[in-house]
């Protein structure tokens, strides 16, 4: 009973702790770096509204792919992407480079930016100390 009973108290610490740190990131400065990010390092295919080029680049605009788990989509951006994906029940079979060169902080906040624009809303933030977990 009592080693329930720590268990409970040190998740219940651990979900507090947790949501009082999503609840102090601030996804809208995270978003507003993001789309400097975007504009130097993406836009030249996915473009200014992320709707790419049609039959070349998968359009970020209104896109089910930006749902997948965030460790799928934080792997993309740093290591790239090659062969066949579906977006929005359309194939695609380019590459895209790994942008693995930028910071953990300019990783969470591209995808934060992608995530919330082009018709996209995600409420979960991409964390720059996810994308540090992830690049190792």
């Amino acid at each position: 009973m009592k080693k329930v009973l720590v268990a409970s108290v040190a998740c219940i610490t651990i979900f507090f702790i947790s949501s009082a740190f999503y609840q102090k990131y601030d996804l809208a400065k995270s978003i507003e770096r993001g789309k400097e990010v975007y504009t130097t390092y993406c836009i030249t295919c996915h473009m200014e509204a992320g709707n790419s080029t049609p039959g070349v680049y998968p359009p970020l605009a209104k896109s089910d792919y930006l749902k997948k788990p965030i460790d799928t989509l934080i792997d993309i951006v740093l290591n790239g992407q090659t062969g066949e994906v579906v977006v929005n029940d359309t194939t695609y079979n380019g590459q895209m480079l790994p942008l693995n060169y930028l910071t953990d902080e300019q990783v969470a906040d591209v995808l934060n930016y992608t995530r919330n624009s082009f018709g996209n809303k995600m409420k979960d933030p991409v964390l720059p100390e996810k994308v540090k977990v992830l690049r190792k």
